[in-house]
């Protein structure tokens, strides 16, 4: 079993509203799991936002604590509901409607690795996967809306950054209309999950620093940013995708010579969306 459900960086005085989160960057393989898997231990990788969570470790030095999962994606997908089991992979589970997540074999227990590849030879037990949420999923959950809590408790209002990375070819798609390739997606689910006012913030961050911006498309964010962004409560949540190939080779799931480059560009994004909380700016819902 993966060592931890999720490690905190915490800042030496919490002076920011906003909570970074990284739930996709885990990468604690338990020999016990692989063995028990199809794939190598460099396909199962294949769906994890490998060095994500370093990418973003600079977030305590504005203020803001840096949450991170311990289990990998291919484990537990902590961007799930916990309902979101497959019945196409545990046992005893009954169709409940259509999911086209967990019809795709991404549900909160993952039957897939990225390109649809099968992770185990059959079925678990009902038993496992209830396992692996109450150690894992629910304790994380937990954690974050903690952070979240607090946040509110000091500023009056919280912001969830939770930090992804897409592979290259996603924005294939986007690149052939002629439109230049994004190199960030900000997802709020259409204006749901955070009002314009945070968005505009992130957004005005990523760019600044040189980056090209998208919103929504192709991704709108998944479970954590429904559950989490309530813009009429104050508590906002976006979901940050980053391209993969601007700071690492995906085929061998390594660092590039860009990786030092890029995390330094990001921590200038990071200190301009920590001082949401520390300069006050406005985020009422809209």
């Amino acid at each position: 079993m993966p060592k931890v459900a999720y490690e905190v960086l915490h800042p030496e005085k919490r002076s920011s509203c906003v909570v970074f989160a990284s739930p996709h960057s885990g990468r604690d393989y338990p020999g016990s799991f692989v063995r028990t898997t199809l794939l190598d231990e460099k396909t199962i990788r294949s769906s994890e936002d490998a060095f994500v969570d370093q990418l973003f470790d600079t977030a305590p030095r504005y203020g803001a604590p840096l949450l991170t999962a311990g289990a990998p994606r291919a484990f537990v997908d902590l961007n799930r509901s916990a309902d979101e089991l497959d019945p196409a992979l545990i046992e005893g589970v009954r169709r409940q409607g259509h999911n086209p997540r967990v019809a795709s074999g991404l549900g909160v227990i993952p039957r897939v690795v990225a390109n649809g590849r099968s992770i185990y030879r059959g079925k678990l037990p009902m038993t496992e996967a209830e396992r692996r949420i109450s150690l894992y999923w629910r304790p994380y959950h937990q954690m974050l809306q903690k952070l979240l809590d607090g946040a509110f408790q000091s500023h009056g209002q919280a912001v969830l950054i939770d930090c992804h990375s897409m592979p290259h070819e996603a924005m294939d798609g986007i690149a052939r209309t002629g439109v230049k390739r994004p190199d960030i997606v900000l997802c709020d689910w259409f204006g749901a999950a955070a009002s314009c006012a945070v968005v505009d913030v992130v957004e005005d961050a990523f760019a600044s620093a040189g980056f090209t911006v998208a919103r929504n498309a192709p991704f709108a964010g998944a479970y954590i940013t429904q559950a989490y962004g309530r813009p009429s409560r104050h508590q906002h949540a976006i979901q940050v995708e980053i391209d993969r190939a601007l700071y690492m080779n995906e085929r061998l799931i390594q660092p590039n010579a860009d990786f030092d480059a890029v995390r330094q560009r990001l921590q200038t994004v990071i200190a301009d969306i920590s001082r949401i909380g520390q300069t006050r700016v406005p985020l009422a819902a809209e």
